[in-house]
């Protein structure tokens, strides 16, 4: 069995962001264990990708629907077109656009006003649709997402185009995999969850690995979330410990902070 130290912080991120906020569950002197509930992969037509993304001069605005739209389109862009808006939904796209060396110096950032609830109904809210009418905006995404913005944009007769970038998966698991959910399972562990499908993953991954009685006992786990979208899955899946926190690195980590 794993050898954990006092409540391990279960970080599901996809491999690369969950890395990243491990560095901050250190540094609050907590111990993260990183067990990714979505897996990142590559578009299935490269050349779609080339395609557009080199055309940016075409749109008006472009969205990013998450960090790892922005990472994997990046992968095609050079120069970041100066007349063309960027639309974001979260901080941790910003921190991303930061990383490919994008900020509100060189580009001009459509993002929620409402930071404790930052996705893409908030984003609707904060942008510039009389600017935006008539014109070409492109929306980079996995390989499905939700239809909200899109609808929403053509209802005021904006030209919006879908472009997608990376697919999720559901991580497969082995045999140390399982052992270390198992463990898990057994500890007074906590898990950050940002996302409802991860949330799903954890569940279907837990009942096809460990059995009901492990079902049972991940749904009694503390976990904490940073949307209420995320909160009502949680809560409709039979958790009964579940933390809302908002978006936000910052609300996550002061969450774990403020537990006894």
């Amino acid at each position: 069995m794993a050898d954990f130290g006092s409540r391990p912080v279960v970080v599901t991120r996809p491999l690369a962001q969950a890395r990243l906020f491990a560095e901050l569950v250190v540094a609050i002197g907590r111990e993260p264990v990183v067990f990714p509930l979505l897996e990142i992969a590559p578009a299935p037509d490269d050349g779609e990708l080339k395609d557009v993304l080199s055309a940016l001069e075409r749109y008006a605005m472009v969205v990013f629907v998450s960090p790892n739209a922005i990472d994997a389109a990046f992968h095609f862009i050079g120069r970041w077109p100066q007349d063309v808006a960027i639309g974001i939904v979260g901080e941790g796209s910003r921190l991303a656009l930061q990383r490919h060396g994008i900020n509100q110096d060189n580009a001009r950032i459509f993002a929620p006003h409402n930071s404790e609830r930052m996705d893409s109904e908030e984003l609707f809210k904060a942008l510039d649709l009389d600017n935006l009418r008539g014109k070409r905006v492109l929306i980079v995404r996995g390989q499905a997402g939700r239809d909200f913005l899109t609808d929403m944009l053509r209802a005021e007769e904006v030209d919006v185009e879908c472009l997608t970038a990376y697919r999720r998966r559901q991580p497969q698991m082995d045999a140390a995999r399982t052992r270390q959910l198992r463990a898990l399972l057994d500890v007074d562990s906590e898990w950050i969850v940002t996302s409802s499908e991860a949330l799903r993953n954890l569940l279907q991954i837990t009942a096809d690995t460990l059995g009901e009685q492990c079902v049972v006992k991940l749904q009694r786990k503390k976990m904490i979330v940073s949307h209420p979208r995320i909160a009502e899955t949680a809560q409709l899946l039979g958790f009964s410990c579940v933390t809302l926190t908002g978006s936000g690195d910052e609300r996550l980590i002061a969450a774990l902070q403020s537990r006894p």
